[in-house]
């Protein structure tokens, strides 16, 4: 077991440079499943859920070789095996993309139920909607799900989902890149890692338009050739440590961003008093004065992200006033880490899918448990505001999403360690 331990109460200063996004990276190295060749795939972030995807892919056959950290070359040209290592599918959440790539590859899959973060019921029937209207046949179990094609094949349809879902929206492109015909999605989630695995997918040969809309159209193809990419950068990951600057009263410059995808982030930061200054590709949060409390509403991009409602509550907990902030997506989302930011002395009240905060001058050390991936990163941001020594347990959850996290923080003049036991 392993530990971060902080020694909080100074603000963060200099710049830091954000890794490759997460949530790109963990769809597009699915699919070079699809790819007939190499690809090389640049600005991956070396993380634990990377890690067990190409351990993954490995297993399956894939070759894989690094040229530097965040260089990966991947060629699945000679893969058969359609049921990848059942035992590494449920340490993570994205491997379900694993579903739609075998799906559009094979025309069949054998995948097990996925694991990762436990914050909310988060099925995958509209995946499973998806492969359906497809020709699939689906049979789901407690543990797995197994497709192959219907009595018909395989062809694309015309599909809508019932609620703008990024996995869903990722995997139906995964699946219909190589199946005869045209698919169109509608609802489909806008996030940028689903431009991001579009622009990928088209790179390498693929025929998919209007990603980043509600409606998104993919014409199949024969093949997919291999080729490079480079991952974007990862939007929440900039928000955390735009967050961090804030809760600390720091001044800290966030390199490797796309400003177009912090906006909804920067304007909240900005209207509870944080100075926010945009560049080319780096953002810089200044604060000099306590916060000002404000109200935020959770919604599918290009609205304010789910994923950074944890960090901005500390915020909001060390803000002059009181601030109210609803979840949309999850509505489950907040019960984990807002106990354990009450122990560190946050004033929170939950009604219904409404967090009350009334802000407080000063948050105190405490020992907290990280619940999900992005709560973990809410208590270490906690930890580096308040006065006296944190210590976050469960830090595997926060290792899935954060590359090099104790050096970056360092980096800012944090008092930070990793401890292992």
């Amino acid at each position: 077991m392993a530990r971060y331990e902080i020694i909080g109460g100074k603000p963060l200063t200099g710049s830091v440079t954000v890794s490759g996004a997460k949530n790109a990276a963990v769809a597009i190295l699915p699919a070079a499943l699809l790819v007939a060749g190499t690809c090389r795939i640049e600005n991956v972030p070396d993380i634990s859920d990377v890690r067990i995807l190409l351990d993954i892919l490995e297993g399956m056959g894939a070759k894989i070789s690094r040229e530097e950290t965040n260089v990966v070359q991947i060629d699945c040209t000679h893969i058969t095996s359609t049921n990848p290592n059942p035992m590494l599918v449920r340490k993570m959440r994205a491997s379900y993309y694993l579903m739609g790539a075998l799906l559009g590859r094979f025309g069949r899959a054998d995948v097990a139920l996925p694991g990762g973060c436990n914050f909310a019921s988060r099925p995958i029937d509209q995946h499973i909607k998806g492969f359906l209207a497809l020709g699939a046949e689906v049979d789901e179990t407690e543990d797995y799900v197994s497709m192959e094609p219907g009595p018909n094949g395989l062809n694309g349809n015309r599909i809508s989902l019932d609620m703008a879902s990024v996995g869903a929206t990722a995997n139906i492109m995964l699946a219909e890149v190589l199946i005869p015909g045209q698919t169109v999605i509608e609802n489909a989630a806008k996030e940028p890692h689903i431009v991001d695995l579009a622009n990928f997918l088209n790179t390498m040969g693929a025929r998919i338009s209007g990603a980043g809309t509600d409606t998104v159209k993919i014409r199949g193809v024969e093949a997919l050739t291999g080729g490079a990419y480079a991952i974007i950068p990862d939007q929440i990951e900039a928000g955390t440590y735009m967050a961090a600057a804030a809760a600390t009263g720091g001044n800290v410059l966030v390199c490797n961003v796309i400003p177009k995808h912090m906006e909804r982030i920067s304007s909240k930061l900005q209207e509870m008093g944080a100075e926010v200054t945009e560049y080319d590709d780096a953002i810089r949060v200044k604060t000099t004065q306590r916060l000002r409390h404000t109200t935020v509403k959770t919604r599918p991009y290009p609205g304010f992200p789910t994923d950074m409602q944890a960090q901005l509550c500390v915020c909001m907990a060390l803000s002059s006033g009181v601030s109210r902030l609803t979840e949309s997506v999850y509505e489950t989302r907040f019960f984990g880490y807002c106990t354990e930011l009450a122990s560190m002395g946050a004033d929170i009240l939950i009604n219904g899918k409404t967090a009350i905060v009334t802000g407080k001058e000063s948050l105190q050390g405490a020992t907290v448990y990280a619940h999900d991936l992005r709560a973990g990163a809410a208590l270490v941001i906690a930890g580096l505001a308040a006065e006296g020594t944190t210590r976050v347990e469960n830090i595997h959850f926060i290792e899935r999403g954060y590359e090099n996290l104790v050096q970056k923080l360092t980096g800012l003049g944090a008092n930070i360690r990793r401890v292992e036991d």
